[in-house]
């Protein structure tokens, strides 16, 4: 069998500081009813005070790492998807890497928001099957709460999202058919329009102007309907699509990790593919949306709460902006 990979060891942080539906409700024109009725959320974790990503991420970092049996100096490579990174530059990996004391590792951030994960455990698995590396970190880390729009105006964005970090330590596969099985990613530009933020960008010059502030330029934008239409048109596919590429069908799936956009959406794609509960582990009830976080959250809970089994094939998958979307399927 040709050289492999997989995951060794899995790591979460949250915040812990917990917002609810109702203390939302305190400064916004919504309710409790009004945000589980379209998105299933019913709570949060934001950050207090000046924390970014990569300290949210050194705890989970740590924790995976552990989890491996392995120690900090065995990891080569650091990938941090991110879509709320520290700076403009440099990238929230090298401040990580600082932070774990690896100083010289590679470190790379990816920019593809909440699909970076799976991008990142793509080039992992590359990686390492290449030969070129023997144990990378990937790490998905957000803090959304410093940049959203706490007036009305924000409101359908602002009561989604989560701060958190999960982290996963990718290594060469010994174990047979235990291993990462392939990937299946994708990218179309034409839809950039319907979830974005816009200000600062070098794109303008200059890059930010208190007009722009007025506009709330600087606060993310999103068309939730044209999401919603997107991934639920294209995730069924997805996911049938990288089983049939490998010679499987659904009946053979023990797990699936959706990224955590919103449960209805996570609760059409299931329906579509005939899977039940069961088979859907979903989390956003409790955490929001914590876009690259997301999936390595999930799938963590999912293996530390007995979900997942040796032997299991597990697909992830998940859409965000760019569009870009993309599944890994894994024997577990």
């Amino acid at each position: 069998m040709d050289r492999g990979s997989r995951i060794l060891g899995l790591g979460t942080y949250v915040p812990e500081r917990i917002v609810t539906n109702d203390d939302l409700a305190e400064i916004l024109d919504t309710s409790d009813e009004w945000i589980r009725k379209r998105t299933g959320i019913s709570e949060r974790r934001w950050v207090e005070g000046d924390v970014g990503p990569a300290e949210l991420a050194e705890p989970a970092a740590r924790q995976a790492v552990a989890a491996a049996g392995l120690e900090l100096s065995d990891i080569q490579l650091i990938l941090f998807a991110t879509l709320s990174p520290d700076l403009f530059f440099p990238g929230s990996a090298c401040l990580l890497q600082d932070r774990l004391g690896l100083n010289g590792c590679a470190a790379m951030d990816i920019r593809n928001q909440c699909t970076g994960f799976l991008y990142g455990l793509a080039t992992a698995d590359a990686f390492i099957r290449a030969g070129l590396y023997e144990h990378v970190l990937v790490v998905g880390s957000e803090v959304h709460s410093s940049g959203l729009d706490m007036s009305d105006r924000g409101r359908d964005v602002t009561v989604i999202f989560g701060d958190g970090a999960g982290a996963a330590v990718v290594g060469p596969s010994t174990e047979g058919d235990r291993r990462i099985l392939g990937h299946s990613l994708h990218a179309d530009g034409a839809l950039v329009d319907i979830l974005k933020l816009v200000a600062p960008a070098s794109s303008m010059n200059p890059r930010l102007t208190a007009e722009m502030m007025e506009q709330g330029l600087h606060y993310p934008y999103m068309e939730g309907r044209a999401v919603f239409k997107q991934a639920v048109q294209l995730l069924p596919g997805l996911i049938r699509g990288i089983l049939t590429q490998h010679g499987l069908d659904l009946d053979q799936l023990d797990l699936l990790v959706p990224h955590q956009a919103n449960l209805r959406i996570n609760e059409m794609v299931a329906r579509a593919l005939g899977l039940g509960p069961d088979k859907v582990i979903n989390n956003i009830q409790r955490l929001g949306n914590t876009t690259a976080a997301s999936i390595p959250i999930a799938l963590h809970e999912a293996v530390e709460g007995g979900r997942v089994k040796p032997g299991d094939l597990v697909c992830l998958a998940g859409l965000g902006a760019g569009m870009t979307w993309g599944a890994s399927l894994i024997r577990w």
